[in-house]
C-alpha cells in the first residue's frame, strides 16, 4: 500500500478533521459515477478509501506511523553510515596515497644510490688501473705464466698438427743419406711433428678454459637494478571477498593484470604480482602492488574481518526483548535481543565475517538502535512521566 497521507494529500500531523475532508472532496472527484469515461477511477476511487480506512483508525494510523518512522530512521542511519563511511575511505585513501609516493621515492633514491656507488667503483677501478697501467690481457697473462709456447698453443686453438715454433725440416735428400738411427740416439733427437702437435693438444684444452675464465672475470657486467613498484587500487564489493572473485586492473598504456581474491583479504590488503609493474631502460622490470578497497555496502561495513550491521528496534521491544531476522553474508539469519537492551549493545555473531587467512572467519556484530515513537498514548506518556518523577505505580 502507497502512503495514505500522500494519496489524501495531507501532512502526517494532519488531524481527523482534516483528514475526513480532504477524503471526502477526493472522493466526490474521483467517484465512479462522476467518471464513466476513465477506466481507472474504480481502482482510483477504492485506493482513496483504503488510506482514509488507515488514517481515520487510530490504531491503524499509530501502526503505519511507527512502520513508517522506523524505515526512515534506517534510512537516516544507514545515510549516515554511507557518510562515515566514505569518510574513513577518503581518509585511507589518501594514507595509501601518500605511503605509495613514499615508498616511490626510497625506491628512486635507492636506486639513485646504487648507481651512484657503482659510478664510483668503476671510476676507482679506472683510476687503479692507470695507475697500475693497463690491464694485462688475457693471452699474455697466459703467455708469462706457462710461456710462449702455451700461447701459442692457446691462440692456435688446435690447429697444430704442424711444427712447434721454431722448429724446421730436414731437406729429403739429407734424410735418405742419413744412417738410421739407433733407439739410443733417437731418445736425444728432435720431436716430430706428430709428437708437438699432441704436446699442444694436451695443452690446448686447460689453457682455453683458464683464457675464457679471466676474460669473463675481467670483463664482467652488475645486473640491471629493478624499477620501483608500480602502485593501483583494485575496488571490490563484500560480495566478491566472500566468493573469492576474479579481479582485473587496468595498469595503463593498454596493460591489464588479474588476480583471484584469497582468505585474508579485507580493507587495504595489497596484492603483490611479480613482474608487472613499470618497464623503464635499462632495468629490470618492477612489480605491481595492488591495494584492496571495499566498496561502501548498504547492509554492512567492513571492520578488519568483523562484518557490521545495524539492527532498528523499538522501545517496548528494547524493554521485553524480542526476536528478529537480519540479512546475513549468506541469507537470512535469527536474532534474539535481551530484555533491555540499549543502543550501545551489540549482538556478536560468530563466523559470519570475512576469511581471515588462517582458516577462521570474523563475526557478523549486529548493532541495536532504539527507535522512539513520535506519538506515543497517554499511557506511555504517563509511565514516562512517572518515571522521571521516580513515582512508580
Amino acid at each position: 500500500m502507497r502512503d495514505p497521507y500522500k494519496i489524501l494529500g495531507v501532512k502526517r500531523d494532519a488531524g481527523q478533521d482534516e483528514i475526513k475532508a480532504a477524503w471526502r472532496n477526493m472522493a466526490k472527484a474521483v467517484h465512479p459515477d462522476h467518471n464513466q469515461g476513465d477506466p481507472t477511477a474504480g481502482a482510483r476511487f477504492a485506493e482513496i478509501g483504503r488510506a482514509y480506512d488507515t488514517l481515520k483508525d487510530p490504531k491503524k494510523r499509530g501502526l503505519f506511523d511507527n512502520a513508517l518512522r522506523m524505515a526512515e530512521a534506517k534510512q537516516n542511519e544507514n545515510t549516515i553510515m554511507h557518510q562515515r563511511q566514505a569518510a574513513r575511505e577518503a581518509a585511507m585513501r589518501a594514507k595509501a596515497a601518500q605511503a605509495n609516493a613514499e615508498r616511490v621515492m626510497e625506491e628512486l633514491a635507492r636506486a639513485a644510490a646504487q648507481k651512484a656507488a657503482a659510478d664510483a667503483a668503476r671510476q676507482q677501478q679506472a683510476q687503479q688501473q692507470q695507475q697500475a697501467g693497463a690491464a694485462e690481457p688475457a693471452e699474455e697473462m697466459i703467455e708469462r705464466i706457462f710461456g710462449a709456447q702455451a700461447r701459442t698453443a692457446s691462440a692456435g686453438g688446435g690447429r697444430g698438427h704442424g711444427f712447434a715454433a721454431g722448429a724446421t725440416r730436414r731437406p729429403d735428400t739429407e734424410a735418405s743419406s742419413a744412417e738410421a738411427p739407433t733407439d739410443a740416439s733417437r731418445a736425444d733427437a728432435e720431436p716430430t711433428a706428430e709428437e708437438t702437435a699432441a704436446a699442444a693438444s694436451a695443452i690446448l684444452q686447460p689453457l682455453s678454459l683458464l683464457t675464457s675464465l679471466v676474460r669473463r672475470f675481467t670483463g664482467s657486467a652488475p645486473a640491471p637494478e629493478k624499477a620501483p613498484d608500480q602502485i593501483a587500487t583494485a575496488t571490490v564489493t563484500i560480495d566478491d571477498v566472500l566468493r573469492g572473485s576474479w579481479v582485473s586492473v587496468d595498469l595503463g598504456e593498454g596493460r591489464e593484470a588479474g588476480f583471484a581474491l584469497t582468505s585474508g583479504t579485507t580493507e587495504g590488503h595489497q596484492v603483490r604480482l611479480k613482474g608487472q609493474g613499470h618497464k623503464l631502460a635499462g632495468m629490470q622490470r618492477g612489480d605491481a602492488v595492488i591495494n584492496i578497497h571495499i566498496a561502501a555496502d548498504a547492509r554492512f561495513t567492513v571492520d578488519g574481518f568483523d562484518l557490521h550491521t545495524v539492527l532498528p528496534v523499538t522501545i517496548e521491544n528494547a524493554v521485553l526483548g524480542t526476536e528478529a531476522h537480519i540479512d546475513g553474508p549468506n541469507g537470512s539469519l535469527a536474532v534474539i535481543v535481551p530484555a533491555w537492551s540499549g543502543s550501545d549493545k551489540t549482538i556478536r555473531i560468530p563466523g559470519q565475517g570475512l576469511a581471515n587467512g588462517d582458516g577462521g572467519k570474523g563475526d557478523l556484530v549486529v548493532e541495536l538502535r532504539i527507535i522512539l515513537w513520535e506519538k506515543p498514548d497517554a499511557k506511555v506518556t504517563d509511565l514516562m512521566r512517572s518515571m522521571k518523577n521516580g513515582l512508580f505505580l
